[in-house]
């Protein structure tokens, strides 16, 4: 099975910018797809995980964090849809943050941040290693989304839903292929 990888704060206001896609072409050796500028990676033949992860993380020109998971894991996200079949209203955006080992939640949920006056940031479940919420799109935001670490404890890396369905479509491309290279997938 394939193995997604989630950088945790690359490219983001010009801190620590790299090219993903050019990564993902120097790890070619396993079948690596770039899904967008956040470091996000498909990595359809992976082989030891302990030796991809070794070889990512010394490809990268920075030191960065690394969540791994499984990507049926994924699939099953997908399947069980967090979110429900609602669209979410235009000012949200609907987000899960990967943790980067399972952590000990230490508050109920759902949690807002801040907790008093206009929240930025909702977190309204959590399942193993995923934790679901919605922001909305505020400069204040990125910073209320870093509270999801303290409240796992753990580091923890957020996506957009959109992304995580995007992995999703990969994955079930790839299944569909059999394993064989697909050129318009890379």
């Amino acid at each position: 099975m394939a193995l997604i990888v989630f950088l945790r704060g690359v490219n983001i206001g010009g801190y620590r910018t790299f090219r993903p896609s050019v990564l993902a072409k120097e790890l070619s050796e396993y079948c690596v797809v770039n899904v967008g500028a956040a470091g996000t990676f498909v990595v359809r033949r992976p082989g030891s995980r302990t030796k991809f992860r070794a070889e990512l993380l010394r490809k990268l020109p920075f030191k960065a964090e690394a969540a791994l998971c499984d990507g049926r894991d994924l699939i099953r996200l997908e399947t069980e849809n967090p979110f429900g079949g609602r669209p979410p209203r235009p000012d949200t955006v609907r987000f899960v943050s990967i943790l980067s080992r399972a952590g000990g939640l230490r508050a109920v949920l759902p949690v807002t941040f801040p907790p008093e006056g206009e929240w930025f940031v909702r977190v309204i479940a959590s399942k193993n290693r995923f934790v679901f919420g919605v922001y909305r799109r505020h400069m204040k935001t990125i910073g209320y989304l870093g509270q999801i670490d303290k409240l796992f404890g753990v580091p923890a890396t957020t996506r957009n839903w959109n992304t995580i369905l995007a992995v999703v479509r990969i994955l079930k491309h790839y299944g569909k292929t059999n394993g064989r290279r697909d050129a318009n997938s890379r």
